[in-house]
């Protein structure tokens, strides 16, 4: 079974930029330990600021699904409410 690979982009409202990056940082050494996690990288766009992107290797879209249940997944959307102002999730397979 091929790996599942995220690629989310999050773009915080700009006067919340710190608070989301702060927040996403958060998520970063906790899911790398997490099962099935086979990578996990945040990024930031050097123009703009309040554009974060996640690029994510998972094993299988199950334990991807698990991570997207876990408590510091509820923690992070509880502590940004209100700070995204636009949110793209895709879901991708490894073609070439």
């Amino acid at each position: 079974m091929p790996t599942l690979t995220i690629v989310a982009h999050i773009t915080a409202r700009p006067d919340m930029a710190v608070l989301v990056g702060a927040e996403l940082e958060k998520l970063v050494a906790i899911t790398r330990g997490e099962a099935g996690c086979l990578q996990y990288d945040l990024h930031r766009d050097n123009q703009n600021p309040a554009h974060f992107m996640f690029f994510e290797n998972w094993e299988s879209r199950e334990l991807w699904q698990q991570h997207m249940a876990a408590p510091h997944l509820r923690a992070y959307l509880a502590a940004t409410d209100g700070a995204i102002e636009n949110f793209m999730l895709h879901e991708m397979t490894r073609v070439g």
